[in-house]
């Protein structure tokens, strides 16, 4: 996904759900940060969302612009509406958020995560797409170890925590494969 495709989906997500700011959760919140990331970091065709001060109305967003929708057909790429509760994310991330709004985005805003929030959710999440997404975060450094190791205690839940741990480790070890030296 490009950052003008999280844009549009955006404006979309806002116009649906008649709400400002939109937080963008999962791996495009990324975009925010880094624009252009390198693959395979945004190499997704979906963006998870949620209205910032309503993420009851997250299923609306997925019902209109989601996966198999006549927007998806159309436009190749698509929303999951999904609330913040739904990732493991560390105490403090709202504080966090990088705010995201320009012309594209037509006055909505996106409340994107932190890529060290981020990458500490996707850990303890530990899906192999996500070791293998924070893997590619380190190799290309756009989150270094000691941030991350930094915000894993911080993970709410203890079983979160212990999976992101483990998870780091392996993370660590795939982003030198990706990029030798890239991790120290």
């Amino acid at each position: 996904m490009k950052l003008h495709q999280l844009e549009h989906l955006v404006r979309a997500a806002a116009a649906i759900t008649n709400e400002n700011p939109i937080l963008v959760l999962g791996s495009q919140s990324i975009l925010a940060r880094f624009p252009n990331p390198p693959d395979p970091i945004g190499l997704s065709m979906e963006a998870d969302l949620c209205p910032m001060n309503a993420p009851e109305k997250a299923d609306e967003i997925s019902g209109a612009i989601g996966e198999i929708t006549v927007f998806q057909s159309t436009h190749g790429y698509y929303a999951h509406g999904l609330p913040p509760e739904a990732c493991p994310l560390p105490n403090g991330w709202k504080d966090r958020l990088i705010r995201h709004a320009n012309e594209n985005t037509r006055g909505y805003v996106a409340l994107c995560l932190h890529p060290d929030d981020l990458a500490c959710s996707k850990l303890a999440a530990g899906r192999p797409k996500d070791i293998e997404f924070v893997a590619a975060m380190l190799a290309h450094r756009l989150v270094t170890q000691e941030r991350m190791a930094s915000l894993i205690p911080h993970l709410p839940r203890e079983e979160d925590s212990k999976r992101a741990e483990v998870n780091t480790g392996i993370a660590l070890r795939r982003a030198l494969e990706i990029v030798p030296n890239s991790v120290k």
